[in-house]
């Protein structure tokens, strides 16, 4: 976890320094929060962070800390290593819509979402609960916090960390 730190630490001062530009991009809102330092480390690691300043439209489904934190051990170290820099990629992707989805504008019920990572689909369940996202493992991760406005897009922070899969099922 040592090395995950400094790695994270390391890929923040460069995406801070990256983005000297006025306007704030999910990176930068990313990249300012301690939050998502695992977040950060890996969008650095697979060469995303120039794609995700981009103009956008973006939607972040963004996994705190603690998600990665509760992978099974080892994952996230291995995920980072430059050999796996696809797979690592792949997953990223799956937590990316090109389109600026608000809560608002996820409708209710149960509905498939195509993300980024387009051979890929999520289950997004908006009730009164809230709003859930089911991936292809079958796990559900829940939107802890909604709307964090950017000037490309809009990120959700999610409590789990979606892995691609099967498709989920959509109830």
């Amino acid at each position: 976890m040592k090395f995950l730190k400094s790695f994270a630490a390391a890929a923040a001062a460069t995406v801070t320094f990256v983005s000297g530009a006025s306007a704030t991009t999910i990176v930068d809102i990313a990249a300012g929060d301690d939050r998502f330092s695992t977040l950060v480390a890996a969008v650095s690691a697979a060469g995303l962070v120039e794609t995700l300043q981009g103009p956008g439209p973006f939607t972040v489904y963004a996994p705190v800390n603690d998600a990665f934190a509760a992978l099974p051990e080892g994952t996230v170290e291995t995920l980072l290593k430059p050999e796996n820099k696809d797979q690592l990629t792949n997953v990223l992707l799956y937590h990316v819509d090109d389109r600026n989805l608000t809560a608002e504008k996820i409708p209710a019920g149960s509905n498939y979402f195509k993300p980024v990572l387009a051979s890929e689909r999520l289950c997004i369940t908006k009730d009164s609960a809230g709003v859930s996202i089911a991936d292809g493992t079958g796990a559900e991760a829940n939107v802890i916090i909604a709307n964090i406005k950017a000037d490309n897009g809009v990120i959700h922070v999610i409590d789990k960390v979606l892995l691609p899969g099967t498709r989920p099922a959509c109830h």
